[in-house]
């Protein structure tokens, strides 16, 4: 059985760490955080495994996983690269869904090998996510021979890895942020409009989630293209006018939203080929008018 050292053991690693030891993945060696008091914190909820108070509490490690923040990943390889504990055909690999393997490689000696695995879910709460792991997606790249030892000990605990380009890395985090962090921020928006409207927040939410709901299923069941209902799906000019109008009255920050998120609509429109090509290129200048359209509509 391979071993496993980590650095930064928070949320993340110590969730994984846990699975790892419970299904026998990995024989959980070290863990290494800024205090030793978090790092016995971390021992303690992985079921396995010695708190480490400094690199020199260190043994070499099979495979190391540098858990820490982003932007504290490059320091954290540069430090293991230092502290000479590190040994040819090593792995070491990173679970940031921002950076690629490349921040790892510049700090490695040659012959140690790098890789990230993304997992595509959120730790805010540790005991639930090591309940609720199974079928988890997690986006992998890197060194094939570390991808040949980190695929297997993942799908080990019930994750569905997928091997993405190191070079579109950023794109693929960033597709991440927009259907769940944006997501959020467009549900935000939305209560921010009912509530303009004069309905209260509690009754807002109320109204949405079966709407809001309905649409996602209907999303993941038909596909976009044929989830797609409304005013531009329908070819209706004016109500996308008036409703520009007075969102611009509104807060024009939204106003923004309705024509970036307006003019994608058009192109799932086009795509459905229900609707007058002409008409869907007049509402999408129209949504593409920097100072509101309203002119181009009357």
């Amino acid at each position: 059985m391979k071993t496993l050292n980590i650095i930064g053991a928070g949320r993340v690693g110590s969730t994984l760490a846990a699975l790892w030891r419970r299904c026998g993945a990995f024989a959980i060696q070290h863990v290494l955080n800024r205090t030793g008091g978090s790092a016995h914190k971390a021992v303690r909820f992985i079921g396995g495994g010695t708190g480490a108070d400094g690199w020199h509490c260190l043994l070499p490690a099979d495979t190391w996983l540098l858990a820490t923040p982003d932007s504290e990943i490059a320091r954290a390889a540069a430090e293991l690269a230092a502290s000479g504990l590190l040994r040819a055909d090593d792995v070491v690999f990173h679970c940031s869904g921002a950076l690629g393997s490349d921040v790892l490689r510049t700090a490695l000696m040659p012959g140690v090998h790098a890789a990230s695995v993304h997992p595509l879910k959120s730790f805010a709460d540790p005991q639930a996510a090591v309940r609720n792991f199974t079928g988890t997606f997690c986006a992998a790249e890197g060194d094939a021979p570390a991808l040949a030892v980190l695929v297997p000990v993942f799908e080990a605990i019930g994750a569905r890895v997928t091997i993405i380009d190191r070079q579109a890395k950023t794109l693929y985090h960033a597709a991440s942020v927009i259907v769940c962090n944006y997501l959020t921020a467009l549900m935000e928006a939305g209560l921010q409009c009912y509530e303009k409207a004069g309905l209260p927040r509690a009754t807002a939410s109320a109204m949405m989630e079966p709407l809001v709901r309905e649409t996602v299923d209907n999303v993941f069941r038909l596909g976009t293209v044929n989830a797609l209902t409304g005013p531009i799906a329908r070819g209706d000019h004016a109500v996308v006018v008036q409703q520009l109008e007075a969102l611009q009255a509104a807060d024009p920050r939204i106003a923004e939203i309705y024509r970036a998120l307006g003019v994608m609509t058009t192109d799932l429109a086009g795509a459905q080929g229900r609707t007058d090509g002409t008409v869907l290129a007049r509402l999408r200048q129209t949504l593409t008018d920097a100072q509101g359209a309203l002119r181009l509509g009357k």
